[in-house]
């Protein structure tokens, strides 16, 4: 069972998790054992609310297939569990970034206040370089 939020949880059956051969260098032991995550979760047959699926079928992550399939390889860790677990945390956190909505930005205009102090400072700045240039006679 992995769960999302408080509400939201999913079956184990709806993750396929499958052992693989990591790449890469690791010495003897990494051409005999299979240590490396493939996960695959589709979204169109998930457990998800719709509020989920929807987003996460809007969100444009490479990971996201065009059929709707999440496809995360972890190989960080030298062993399987590690690699299983990573794999499924980032499942999760792929998950619970849809969930948050952004707050609608509210357009502001500078007060007149703060436009007068920004053209008095370009004003000066303006004066202390003509204060540097030559003379004229």
């Amino acid at each position: 069972m992995l769960r999302i939020s408080n509400n939201v949880a999913l079956a184990d059956d709806e993750v396929e998790l499958k052992a693989i051969r990591s790449q890469g260098s690791g010495g003897q032991n990494v051409n005999k054992v299979s240590t490396a995550i493939h996960l695959r979760f589709d979204i169109h047959r998930s457990s998800l609310p719709e509020f989920y699926r929807d987003r996460l079928l809007a969100l444009k992550d490479q990971r996201i297939s065009k059929d709707g399939v999440v496809v995360i390889k972890a190989q960080q860790f030298r062993t399987q569990d590690k690699n299983r677990e990573a794999a499924l945390d980032r499942l999760r956190e792929l998950i619970q970034s849809v969930a948050y909505t952004q707050k609608k930005r509210i357009a502001t205009k500078p007060s007149r206040a703060a436009k007068a102090r920004r053209m008095d400072s370009k004003n000066k700045r303006g004066q202390i370089k003509a204060g540097r240039a030559k003379p004229k006679f």
